[in-house]
């Protein structure tokens, strides 16, 4: 299955979009530095309160820690197959309020 093909078909058994894969991209990234990239700031935040478990919070690091200075329009299937089985679900459920997550951090510039 080529890539394209592969996308297409996540998109189509999750109901995700390739901007919920972006939101998740800039939230991943905030996950992993929620100072946005402010030299001199220190951020506390508590994940859980946020509806973000331990496990998938650490699986969102992993991948903005990777994609820290990146455009956030990485491929689907890319991300995908770095989300862990529980990320998968979290952000099936969650795939509405993804950008929300990500407003209550400071403005990145990444697109």
């Amino acid at each position: 299955m080529s890539k394209n093909n592969k996308a297409i078909q996540i998109q189509k058994i999750t109901g995700l979009t390739s901007g919920h894969f972006a939101d998740l991209v800039r939230l991943a990234q905030l996950v992993f530095d929620p100072t946005g990239g402010l030299p001199q700031k220190v951020v506390d935040v508590d994940w859980q309160a946020l509806g973000i478990s331990f496990t998938v919070a650490e699986n969102l690091r992993t991948i903005g820690k990777k994609y820290q200075y990146a455009s956030p329009y990485v491929p689907v299937e890319i991300i995908w197959e770095q989300l862990t089985p529980e990320s998968r679900s979290w952000m099936i459920e969650n795939k509405r309020h993804l950008w929300q997550l990500e407003e209550c951090f400071p403005a990145r510039d990444e697109d």
